[in-house]
Order: C-alpha cells, then structure tokens, then sequence
C-alpha cells in the first residue's frame, strides 16, 4: 500500500515537468478569466461573494452551483482529455483518480475560489463615490 501511495504521489508531482506541461499553466488561466468574468457579474447583479454563497445561502446553492458548472465545464473537459492523454502517452496506463485531481486541482479550485475575490474587487470598484472606470 505504501508504494502504492508513494507512486500515486510521484506520477502527480512529475506532471509539471513532463509533455503538455503547458496545461498547468492554461488551465488556470482560463479557470481565473472565467472567474473575472463571473465575478464582476455577480457584483453587477447583486449577488454575495461565489464561494461564500455556496456554504450560507442553501435556497441558491443549486443555482449557484449550476451557474458555475456552466462557466467552467469546458476547462474541466480539457483538463480531462489533457491528463488522460498524458496518461497514455507518459505513464502508459490510465489513473481515473489522478484525473479527477488533476482536473479538481487546476480547474474547478482556482475557478470557486477566484471567482468570489473578483466579484468583491467588482464591488469595491463600483461603489457609490468610487470614480468610474475609465473605461466605462
């Protein structure tokens, strides 16, 4: 069991340094462009920070969770077909949990927990005595 974990960790922590490292790098970016986007959103309509919302505001979590999902499902599916062909070109096998992490990791967390931070720089940008954007 014990090589067993120790190789599980060792395949993970190799990944960046491998073919198709470029996806630790894409990926987030695309997760934090889409929470920008979401969060400036939620800020212009009103809504509570993301990620705070999905633990107090249980009539809106499903909403909340389903907003999210729909904004981010193509990272995650190009996390997934990323990992899954590393796994075969590389490790020449498939490892669904190391997937579903590698997917979790660089994906769906930097989107819940980004999207929450852009929506209160959102908030703090446009209050009432803020000058506007220049932009605007």
């Amino acid at each position: 069991m014990d090589d067993l974990l120790t190789t599980w960790w060792r395949e993970l922590a190799e990944r960046p340094d491998g073919p198709l490292a470029f996806r630790y790098y894409l990926q987030p970016a695309m997760a934090l462009l889409l929470a920008a986007r979401d969060g400036v959103r939620d800020a212009r309509e009103g809504r509570p920070a993301y990620f705070w919302s999905l633990f107090t505001g249980p009539a809106h979590r499903g909403e909340a969770i389903r907003s999210g999902w729909r904004s981010i499902v193509r990272v995650v599916l190009l996390a997934l077909v990323l990992d899954l062909a590393y796994q075969v070109l590389v490790l020449r096998g498939l490892r669904p949990l190391q997937l579903v992490v590698v997917a979790i990791v660089l994906a769906i967390l930097p989107y819940v927990l980004l999207r929450g931070l852009a929506g209160r720089i959102a908030r703090v940008a446009h209050r009432p005595g803020h000058p506007p954007h220049p932009a605007a």
